[in-house]
């Protein structure tokens, strides 16, 4: 099949927003370029707003919720599988659209666009299970229980390192729970996600229910918070952009879902199994190139196995394929999204290097071009570098010896963020004492992808607030009211 935006793109015309139903190039908006990472070629354009499409989008999201919000459940659950049901028939080709913004992996891409129609599909059957709370009855001349309802307008703002699957973590349960949504994508990775829309539009969705908008996004993310109509605000990015968020929303008391920075350990104890523990480090280190809020960030190792651990990683890393994921040539690696991620990656190790760190292994192949750098694990790093104290985001981390449960758990949690955490052993016990010590939200044992559309997701301390999937994630979107009834 061919997909609109792809038509749009090979025709040279400009992406537009979603508003009201309409899809629109702005008259007074600007033009803003969209780049493949891993070539640099210009693949996009998009139609780049301002304050004012930001105040438009929401004037039709408030017109369209008391609507939407009366729809009955079942009615909200049958276009939500829809939506899922097209999402999936298109994912091949989704799929190629993300990987061509983005630089990762084709097959990565595809899955996470099969991801995302998993929340839609999740969240359209959660919904129609009962929701409210009956009271027992101790005073006879009162009944007492509680209802749910949509709390309003949502603002979703998404980062581009997964840009369709987050988005549809948090469209999926407002949508369901009767709220109409603006969300401001990333212009960093607009293509792919501008598909999702074009899914739930086909699928259904009334006019205004869902809008998406791209400008600035101090200027746009200003115009929601003051808009009168919003209500809550769902957003995925950096840790002082969500406070900086947090601030301005409180202003109006909005609800705020923050899913913020990570810096994430693994910890690899002597009795666990080696083999999948490497397996699973380099699966949480790699994945989408590193870029990923609960990517391993900090790699701890029991020095009763460090050398052997070292010894397997550097095998395994000199064996990395490097590469254009659109090449037709199978990689493990692509490029990171753009040079500011390169330049701060490549500072972070820098530095490291300078104080007396060494890469683990010889490089693998690396292809020519801006956004390339090399992957790998650094030993010897000295803890006051920023490789060991700060969220690196990209393929490159640190290894340090433990000497004992304590000290690993005591490191893990020497950090402000809190998001995930991951753990291998094969002592039970240990197991449940590593899941009440650490200081996360997210925590795979044995195991390096935690992800799924029917477990919470979120962080603890500076790593953010509340939780998305499950049933705690369609509760982001919702009133909960109190009924006391007096009966004669």
């Amino acid at each position: 099949m061919s997909l609109v935006t792809t038509e749009l793109i090979s025709s040279g015309a400009t992406l537009p927003m979603l508003i009201g139903g309409e899809w629109r190039v702005s008259d007074d908006s600007e033009v803003k370029g969209v780049t493949n990472p891993a070539t640099l070629d210009l693949v996009a354009r998009i139609s780049y707003g301002g304050a004012s499409q930001a105040k438009e989008a929401c004037d039709a999201a408030s017109a369209a919720f008391p609507a939407w919000a009366a729809t009955s459940t079942r009615g909200r659950s049958d276009i939500l599988i829809s939506t899922s049901e097209l999402i999936a028939e298109r994912a091949k080709e989704i799929g190629e659209l993300l990987s061509i913004e983005t630089g990762k992996a084709l097959n990565e891409a595809i899955g996470e666009v099969k991801f995302s129609a998993e929340y839609f599909k999740w969240f359209a059957e959660e919904i129609r299970r009962p929701r409210g709370e009956v009271f027992a009855l101790e005073d006879p001349t009162r009944r007492q229980m509680t209802i749910s309802r949509p709390i309003g307008v949502v603002a979703s703002l998404t980062p581009w390192n997964f840009p369709v699957s987050i988005q549809a973590r948090k469209l999926a349960p407002a949508l369901a729970a009767g709220c109409s949504v603006v969300a401001r994508p990333s212009e960093k990775a607009p293509i792919a996600v501008s598909e999702l829309f074009r899914a739930l539009v086909d699928a259904g969705v009334p006019d205004g229910v869902v809008n998406m908008i791209y400008g600035p996004a101090s200027e746009q993310s200003y115009a929601l918070i003051e808009h009168p109509s919003l209500r809550a605000i769902s957003f995925t990015g950096s840790t002082p952009v969500g406070s900086s968020l947090m601030r301005l929303a409180s202003e109006r008391i909005l609800r705020c879902a923050l899913e913020l920075g990570g810096d994430a350990p693994f910890i690899i104890f002597a009795d666990a199994d080696l083999d999948a523990a490497i397996e699973g480090l380099f699966i949480a280190k790699f994945r989408n190139n590193g870029q990923s809020c609960i990517a391993a960030n900090r790699v701890f190792v029991e020095r009763e196995v460090f050398d052997e651990v070292v010894d397997r990683i550097a095998k395994r890393t000199s064996s990395l394929r490097v590469g254009d994921p659109m090449s037709g040539q199978p990689i493990d690696i692509g490029p990171l999204i753009d040079q500011s991620r390169v330049r701060d990656v490549s500072g972070m190790v820098s530095e490291a290097l300078s104080k007396g760190a060494t890469f683990i292994g010889d490089p693998p192949i690396i292809p020519d071009g801006p956004n390339y750098i090399r992957p790998g694990f650094l030993k010897d790093v000295p803890m006051d570098c920023r490789l060991a104290r700060d969220e690196v985001f990209g393929p490159v981390a640190g290894v340090f010896p433990f000497d004992s449960e304590l000290a690993a758990i005591r490191m893990a949690n020497d950090t402000e963020m809190g998001l995930a955490g991951y753990a291998y052993s094969r002592d039970s016990s240990r197991i449940f004492r590593i899941a009440e010590g650490l200081n996360v939200g997210i925590l795979g044992l044995n195991h390096p992808l935690p992800s799924v559309a029917y477990a919470p997701m979120g962080g603890v301390k500076r790593s953010g607030l509340g939780r998305e999937g499950a049933h705690l994630g369609l509760e982001e979107f919702m009133e909960t009211t109190y009924l006391s009834i007096g009966v004669s």
